[in-house]
């Protein structure tokens, strides 16, 4: 990991009810108590556009999407979430935490809907070029789990469900073995959590992970 005056761009990754979310302002946190200025984002979403974008992604009113106008809605939200918010923060020496970004594609547009990687893979170097993030926890956990936790979240919050976390447990465990394919594939990138564990132990690892990619930041 090269020491450079950008900034770091770490990413959070998993299936529906991982626990992604709960854990980026807390990642955030740490960081900030480690002197780092950080900022939380997450896709699709991050910008004005981009939330607008994903508005459209996520709406269960609207017709069935054509999986390629999904993927190209999504690398639209990405282009200018990277070109108006990411990028920008990391020149300026910002790290970055992303609630999600390209491994999602992967995993939902690819394993999941089928697409081809190749095509995905040709869309990641027009938008992103050669930025990929430097680290990658991801939130990995049993399907039905993580159904279950969506489920009463919906209860609880008094939230609907979304477009995607309407589709069936084939879909998810698609995804998950999709994500778990790219961590393999990556694995000095990605951090694999068990995401079944309580939140303070879940979270005990993510600091350990914080931890190891601040020394080599700084050592660099």
């Amino acid at each position: 990991m090269a020491h450079t005056a950008r900034g770091c761009f770490i990413t959070l990754e998993g299936g529906e009810g991982a626990g992604k979310t709960t854990h980026v302002q807390s990642t955030a946190d740490y960081l900030r108590q480690q002197g780092i200025d950080v900022i939380t984002t997450r896709e699709p979403g991050g910008t004005a556009v981009s939330e607008a974008i994903r508005a459209v992604l996520l709406n269960p009113d609207l017709p069935d999407m054509h999986a390629d106008t999904e993927l190209l809605l999504m690398f639209a939200a990405r282009n200018e979430h990277l070109q108006r918010k990411i990028i920008p923060a990391l020149e300026q020496g910002q790290w970055v935490i992303c609630d999600r970004f390209t491994d999602a594609t992967y995993a939902y547009q690819g394993y999941g809907r089928g697409l081809l990687l190749e095509r995905i893979a040709e869309l990641e170097r027009w938008v992103q070029g050669e930025l990929r993030p430097d680290c990658t926890l991801l939130f990995d956990l049993d399907v039905e789990i993580g159904m279950q936790r969506v489920r009463q979240r919906s209860v609880d919050q008094a939230v609907g469900i979304d477009r995607f976390e309407r589709e069936q447990a084939a879909f998810f465990n698609k995804i998950r073995e999709g994500y778990l394919m790219r961590a393999q594939a990556s694995a000095g990138r990605f951090h694999k959590l068990d995401a079944a564990q309580p939140v303070e132990k879940v979270r005990q690892a993510i600091i350990e992970v914080l931890d190891t990619v601040l020394q080599q930041w700084r050592q660099a």
